[in-house]
């Protein structure tokens, strides 16, 4: 059985996005309605310029005492996020974001076109399981070569 890719796995197959300019309660809602943990900043020439995170929400402005009404997601956005392309396997994208801390990565064509956002949640265990095992190896190997 082949693997899958992150684009094949994408439970959402639409970009959900917003402007920079756009309030964090706009980003929000936008996230609500598309029932997702995330949201990609856009600029006018559909260029990606950030992400936006339900962490991103908690941490960067809830924790802050920040009005989602009045900040920017230019203001708490993860700028310039790490992307893949969507022929990259599910297991090595899942390594990816165990080993850098996040649960979002977005998917952008070698010709810098957002193709949407996979997700943790869009891998099943066995991938991750694989993943998983995959950074401990990384992990004993580097602590080898100290």
């Amino acid at each position: 059985m082949p693997e899958r890719t992150v684009f094949q796995s994408m439970a959402q197959r639409h970009v959900v996005s917003v402007v920079p300019t756009a309030t964090v309660y706009t980003a929000a809602c936008v996230m609500t309605r598309a029932n997702c943990g995330s949201v990609l900043v856009i600029d006018t020439t559909n260029a990606l310029l950030g992400i936006v995170t339900e962490r991103d929400l908690m941490t960067r402005l809830l924790a802050k005492s920040l009005d989602p009404a009045t900040t920017t997601v230019a203001d708490i956005m993860t700028r310039s996020p790490h992307c893949v392309v969507p022929e990259t396997k599910v297991a090595d994208a899942v390594l990816l974001m165990i080993e850098r801390g996040f649960r979002h990565l977005p998917i952008v064509t070698e010709g810098n076109k957002i193709m949407g956002v996979f997700s943790i949640r869009d891998a099943v265990p066995r991938e991750v399981q694989a993943a998983e095992h995959l950074a401990e190896f990384h992990e004993q190997v580097n602590d080898a070569l100290g």
